[in-house]
């Protein structure tokens, strides 16, 4: 028999990898609030309603968890991954495909030629969050090779 791929957390959230603990549980809250059956009351009729409020619940307390969240990421890290440990003994950490995609979104965006890149990053413990450059040629250069 052959198993369904694993749902990736931080999306069933509507989330990022780098977002804080802080913005992780207010996701949650969002879409507790919205497909809790006890909120939706007799127009919870579809049990796919139920299914997303279990889904996300599950989400959030693997995520809410730096534990656990910790080993969550560990498992999911088949890419490359920069980090760096806080002076709180958390981490950040951020994945070579965010800084594609923060690449893409600078070209959209026309930056001027010399300017930084960047992604802001938080820490996976405490509420401290770092903007992590870097020069547009590099990355330019590494896409063409």
């Amino acid at each position: 028999m052959c198993e369904a791929p694993e749902k990736d957390l931080y999306a069933v959230l509507g989330a990022g990898p780098s977002d804080s603990v802080q913005q992780l549980r207010h996701r949650y809250q969002q879409l507790a609030l919205q497909y809790h059956p006890d909120r939706l009351g007799a127009d919870c009729s579809s049990e796919s309603t139920v299914e997303k409020f279990v889904e996300v619940d599950a989400a959030w307390k693997i995520l809410g968890d730096p534990t656990r969240r910790r080993q969550y990421d560990l498992q999911r890290r088949d890419e490359c991954l920069y980090t760096y440990c806080c002076r709180c003994g958390g981490g950040f950490s951020v994945t070579e495909e965010e800084t594609r995609r923060t690449q893409q979104d600078d070209e959209e965006e026309e930056t001027e030629e010399g300017q930084p890149t960047g992604v802001v990053v938080c820490c996976d413990t405490c509420s401290l969050s770092v903007f992590i450059t870097w020069p547009s040629e590099r990355l330019q250069s590494q896409n063409t090779v």
